[in-house]
This record gives structure tokens, sequence and C-alpha cells, in this order.
């Protein structure tokens, strides 16, 4: 069936999908979300609820719904239905489905995933029929978040990076006026212990969809088990409603403390740090007002995991390490993350042992070059040399293995060679092993705290700033960078 009711078969509903105008659909969903920051911003919130009606029944927003849960990296995995859409006819029809008014959500199919402390976490994953109708409903519902978030909250945001909080705690405790004492905080189990009642109250979106995509509960070895509490962690509209759930605690602790104690919040999703002039300021006044921001939305704070240190003990945050060293700010990668990535290319070494050389480059350079682009921003120098070495000995004891019997001389020649300069380049020929010593090193310019991806008068710095990570225009070195 086509937009005007007649039925067609795969082969008319394939072509159909084929030939969309994708930058046309794109444009019409922009301007209607741009219609809604505007409204947003001018307090109209019956006209914000009536724009995301008519987003929700636009054509070309459901098209871009369905094209994202198709496209994007959970694209084959299916919910407790087993559908995968797959072909074009599959993703037409089902753009066709969107927004019915009988729509009901169907359980979650339940998995877990390992967590770094060998523990495991709880995931669910709706049918890909819900999340293209969580997606449609997302196109109205981020443009508002993006609108209302605060300033320091940077993860699950268009735009925004894990780079930009790092940038923005090196604000927070560069000088040497800078609050000292950091409170990292940690919340116990966001997603899975959200009020809600107080989402389905708070969040300008269909309450009645809402409603629905928290109560649908999930199947686990086909028996099914009630939702109460929490947001699937599947769920596309998932990270929006927790970052909604919490922005307005940047807001609370200025109205209490305003500048005067350097009280300053960085968070990424439910990870978070704030400064403070001292132990008992972060302690006695800080932490509890933290308490009860969470406690009104159903979360509470990881005792063990929660602690207040000095800056000049250092601490880590989203992989980095920010320490003091006689008055000087210097942010590294943390030792846990480059314990990872050493693990990593050990495994790759281990299950690669007969594996031709350039499979195995190309299986470590990936991991290699992600890494190392990860940590371009900071002061990383002598660690990619580090790591850059440790990987060298693992390859010579990696060909050293594979031929016991050969001497030392013959197993240089075979797979070392003489390159750029260098001698002992890890190389068939073909392939090389990526050095991560060789990555510049590029201080990162934090985003415009107020910028917003979805208004057009933004729409110039984001398409500069993007330009200027591209390497297309050089990067302008902001004056009070002092590392």
């Amino acid at each position: 069936m086509n937009a005007m009711g007649v039925i067609e078969g795969p082969r008319g509903a394939a072509a159909r999908w084929s030939s969309i105008d994708w930058t046309k659909m794109r444009r019409h969903v922009d301007r209607l979300q741009a219609r809604i920051v505007k409204a947003v911003r001018a307090g109209k919130w019956h006209r914000v609820r009536c724009l995301q009606r008519l987003l929700a029944n636009s054509f070309a927003a459901k098209l871009l719904a369905v094209k994202r849960v198709s496209s994007n990296r959970g694209k084959r995995t299916a919910g407790v239905d087993g559908i995968v859409l797959e072909t074009p006819a599959q993703k037409w029809r089902q753009a066709l489905q969107l927004n019915a008014k009988d729509y009901k959500p169907k359980p979650l199919r339940r998995i877990y995933i390992p967590k770094k402390n060998g523990k495991r976490r709880p995931l669910g994953i709706p049918t890909q029929a819900d999340r293209a109708e969580q997606a449609l409903e997302l196109l109205g519902l981020d443009p508002v978040s993006e609108t209302l978030a605060d300033r320091c909250s940077y993860g699950f945001r268009k735009e925004r990076s894990t780079q930009d909080a790092m940038a923005g705690c090196f604000n927070a405790l560069c000088r040497g006026k800078s609050a000292e004492w950091i409170l990292e905080g940690d919340i116990r189990g966001c997603f899975d212990h959200l009020d809600h009642d107080w989402l389905v109250e708070r969040l300008p979106t269909h309450k009645g969809r809402l409603r629905a995509w928290l109560k649908a509960g999930y199947l686990e070895r086909k028996v099914f088990y009630p939702t109460a509490e929490g947001t699937p962690q599947g769920g596309i509209v998932s990270p929006t409603a927790a970052n909604m759930a919490l922005d307005g605690l940047e807001r609370r602790l200025y109205k209490r403390f305003k500048s005067h104690q350097k009280v300053n919040l960085v968070r990424y999703a439910d990870d978070f740090i704030i400064t403070g002039v001292s132990r008992a300021l972060l302690d006695d006044e800080v932490k509890p007002l933290v308490m009860r921001f969470l406690t009104e939305r159903g979360l509470a704070l990881a005792e063990e995991k929660t602690r207040i240190v000095h800056v000049d003990e250092g601490f880590d945050f989203l992989g980095f390490n920010f320490r003091k060293y006689n008055g000087t700010l210097l942010i590294k990668p943390a030792k846990s993350s480059i314990a990872a990535v050493k693990e990593k290319a050990r495994d790759i070494f281990k299950t690669g042992r007969t594996l031709p050389q350039s499979v195995l480059i190309q299986r470590l350079n990936p991991v290699l070059r992600g890494w190392g682009n990860y940590y371009r921003h900071v002061v990383s120098k002598d660690t990619f040399c580090d790591i850059d070495h440790a990987i060298w000995r693992m390859a010579w004891n990696w060909a050293i293995r594979r031929h016991p019997q050969k001497g030392r001389r013959w197993i240089k020649e075979r797979y070392f060679d003489h390159k750029e300069g260098r001698d002992w380049v890890f190389t068939n020929g073909s392939v090389t092993l990526f050095r991560m010593a060789t990555i510049p090193i590029r201080r990162h310019v934090k985003v415009r705290g107020d910028a917003n991806p979805y208004d057009p008068a933004d729409a110039d710095y984001f398409a500069a700033r993007r330009a200027r990570q591209r390497g297309q225009v050089p990067a302008v070195r902001p004056t009070w960078l002092t590392w």
C-alpha cells in the first residue's frame, strides 16, 4: 500500500524507497524542528505540541525514522518478533504503518552484555517497528531537549562529544585560582531506576506512547516480566529521556551557590563531576543537594563509586586522567584505558597466531588508530610512544613464535622492513602497522554551550566547526589554552 492507500507489490514498494530524495526529506523535517525550537524559546507549549503532531504525521519524518533504524549499528538486531528491516520493500511498508492510532508496543527482548567489572548489564531490545516509532517521536522531542538542555551536558547530544566534556573539565580546573576539590558522581543504575510517573509528567512528548513504551515489559526465556521503573537501554528515545531527567541540576547548583564557591558541573550522560573550593562544601552542601535532585526522579548516588578528591591527587573521567603537577593541569589517558588497549592488542596477537601478517595488521590498525584519535587532543605523545613500543614487542614475539627454527635475522627480513627512514617497521609491503606516534596532538576547542544544532541561526557555526574538525580550516588556538 502506498501513501494514497493503493496496494503495491514488493517491486513497487522497493522502487519507491529507492527513489526517495533524502535531501528533500531532511530539509522538510529540519524546517519543522526549527519551528519547534522557536516555539520553545517563546514559551508557546501548545504550539510546540501542535508542531510535534505535525512532524509525527509527516511522511518525510516517517521515512527518516525508518532509515535511521534500518541503517544504524543495530540494524541486524531483532526484537521479540524476530523481524529485521532488510529489503527496501520492508522499509517502505514500515514507514506507511508508523503513527497508527491503534499502535501498541511489543515487550522488549532481554539480553545481557558484559561490563568491565565482570558483571553483566541488562539490555532491553525493542522490535524494529517499535524503534521506528520511537525514532519518529524523537524527531519532535530532541529539538525541545536541545533547547532546554544544561550547557554543561555533553552526552547523547548532537554535535557534542566526550572531547567537549574533557574541555569543560579543563576550563573548570586549569587556572591557578580554579577550584581544587572535585566530587566524582556516579548514579546507581540511572536507566534502570528512572521514575515512570516523573518522566510521563515532565517530558513534552506524546504521553500515551511514552507510558506504553515504559510499561511494555520484557521477555526473558519466554517469560514476561513487567517494568515498574526505568527506561530500556536499547530504546532510541531512552538517552534523550534520561538527559532531560538530569537537566536542571546545573541551574539548581547555580541558584544555590552562584559563582562564589566555584561550583561547576560537567556531565556526560549519567557520569558527572562537580568542582568546589573545599571538601566540606562538596560533602556538606553540594552532595545533599544532588541527592535530593536525584531522589525526585527515582535515582540515587552509588556511594561506593562517589568520592571527593583533590586535583593534585587526580581523578579519572571518561577515560582521561586529570591532575595538577606543580600547579599545572595536565590531561592524560587513564592508566586503565592504556592497559585496556594493550590487552586488546595482545588478544589480537594471541588469536591471530596462524593468520597471515596482512590480516593481522588489518585487525590491529583500526584498534590502534581509533584509540589514538580519541586521545589526540590531550598530553598523549609519550603514551603513544610507549604503546607503540609495547605493540612492536608483541609483533616481534608473534613472529618468533611462528618460526622457532629460524634465526632472528631471517625473521627480521621476513616480517620487518626499512620504511620512511625507520627500521624495524612491521609490514609485508602492502600493509603497514599503524604507529600512534604519527598522530599530531591538536587541542580540542569546546563547543559553545548555548549552540543549538536545530536552530538555523547556529547552522554556520556548526558547519565551520565540522570543517575545522576535518582539517579543512586551521584551528584557532584559544588565548586561555596554556597547556
